[in-house]
């Protein structure tokens, strides 16, 4: 890996794959959360370990007392899952050093309850800061996005690795899944297509809404990507080739 160290950057998440208590996975995750990671994970601690409070107590008192962000995948749709959301922004809000630093992955709970409910979820995730990554979609699940960039949550998207073993379709391209929204939720305009790109890009646009030049400035991070297209919403909506790949200022393709 020596020779590519420099075209990538990663965080690492400490992920009891298999729950906190039901494989006892405690010793381990106090073991690598003294390590260099960035996040303590969680996973579906209802149907897994059968507790809710138990488990996202410690998984929240570990990541204060190292100093860690939190990342907790939750597929649990029905009401444990709508528990656990409700406890996890509690929790965040009473320890608001975990603002900005705490996500929620998958969280198809979101994709089942009404749009009131939904509102008033997503209105709860952006006064505590806390992020949404998804899928775009799952199956038949569509995420209820719209809701979520109108109340200011940061969502980001992936795949479960560069080919994803859990997606038939796609080639691991964000730029790809930013164009999927865009068709699901009838972003076809230019201002709206060039909106869908922080999708891609963790909510960094070089436009604000109102067409103020807001990236790349002096000083920023040299992250870019460069592709064959003459704006941003050409860049989603034909999923323009990359034509060249810079990290940390170091030209990688």
């Amino acid at each position: 890996m020596k020779n590519k160290r420099k075209g990538f950057g990663a965080e690492l998440v400490a992920f009891p794959q298999h729950g906190v208590y039901y494989t006892n996975s405690v010793p381990y995750l106090k073991e690598a959360a003294q390590m260099d990671i960035d996040f303590i994970g969680g996973v579906d601690p209802f149907s897994i370990d059968g507790q809710i409070e138990k488990t996202m107590d410690f998984t929240v008192q570990l990541a204060l007392d190292h100093h860690k962000g939190i990342d907790i995948h939750l597929h649990e749709s029905g009401e444990s899952g709508l528990k656990t959301v409700e406890y996890l922004i509690d929790k965040v809000n009473e320890n608001p050093v975990l603002k900005g630093k705490t996500f929620l992955s998958h969280c198809f709970v979101l994709g089942k309850i009404d749009k009131i409910k939904q509102e008033e979820v997503a209105e709860k995730f952006g006064a505590a800061q806390i992020g949404i990554v998804s899928t775009i979609p799952f199956g038949g699940l569509i995420m209820p996005i719209p809701t979520l960039y109108k109340y200011n949550v940061t969502v980001m998207t992936g795949n479960d690795s560069i080919v994803d073993h859990w997606n038939t379709f796609g080639t691991g391209s964000v730029l790809q899944k930013a164009n999927l929204m865009a068709q699901l939720y009838g972003y076809s305009s230019e201002f709206l297509l060039s909106r869908s790109l922080k999708l891609a890009t963790a909510g960094l646009l070089p436009l604000d809404d109102k067409g103020i030049q807001q990236w790349p400035k002096i000083g920023d991070k040299a992250d870019f990507v460069l592709v064959n297209a003459s704006c941003s919403a050409e860049a989603v909506s034909r999923v323009s080739d990359i034509r060249s790949l810079v990290h940390n200022g170091e030209l990688v393709y």
